[in-house]
């Protein structure tokens, strides 16, 4: 039974549409309605610029993070993995927002950072790293997740592989749309990197 709560716990917590309430609250905006209309960090530092991009990208990591813990919180005989995937999933549909939510890019860098923090500082240094070289975000999430899928191999972590795997090919599925836009040459890039 509780483990049942964990997931909903996970769940509703990825669920919670960082992107959303910022906007509303902050500039009266539903980013929804603008850029991508995607409820995710890019989308918002496009929209709303730095300083709300920032705050939406570090909420939407922590909540990644916050699932899991959740199984320790509540003693609770889980892999931390499994509540972290139920944290992505409401941070993809989230119920709170329509079930449109972000590409599951900064929530998944979350349950990673939660679960082993320098397979995190891999991610982060493999997006930053093609970020400089090719300017494009979406590119940029996508092959961080081959940088982290070469550090699970090397650090011997067969879950870790599998989950950090799954996450990935999610995260290109969800990203499809760009991967047109990239090859067609209309991925918009960014300038202040």
């Amino acid at each position: 039974m509780m483990q049942i709560v964990v997931l909903l716990l996970s769940y509703l917590i990825g669920s919670i549409p960082s992107g959303l309430i910022v906007g509303k609250v902050f500039y009266g905006i539903d980013i929804r309605e603008h850029g991508s209309g995607n409820l995710g960090g890019t989308n918002t530092f496009r929209v709303l610029g730095k300083k709300a991009g920032i705050a939406v990208t570090a909420a939407d990591i922590l909540k990644g993070t916050a699932a899991t813990f959740l199984p320790t919180l509540f003693s609770v005989d889980m892999h931390p993995l499994l509540a972290g995937v139920f944290a992505v999933l409401g941070h993809t549909f989230p119920v709170f927002a329509g079930f449109r939510g972000g590409k599951a890019v900064a929530t998944s860098a979350g349950v990673l950072l939660g679960y082993e923090y320098w397979l995190f500082i891999v991610l982060v240094s493999g997006f930053l790293l093609t970020l400089k070289i090719s300017k494009y975000v979406s590119l940029s999430s996508m092959v961080a997740g081959l940088f982290g899928i070469i550090y699970c191999i090397i650090l011997g972590d067969w879950v870790l592989v599998l989950v950090v795997s799954a996450l990935e090919l999610f995260v290109i599925y969800r990203h499809r749309a760009n991967l047109k836009r990239i090859r067609d040459k209309t991925e918009p890039k960014v300038k202040w990197i």
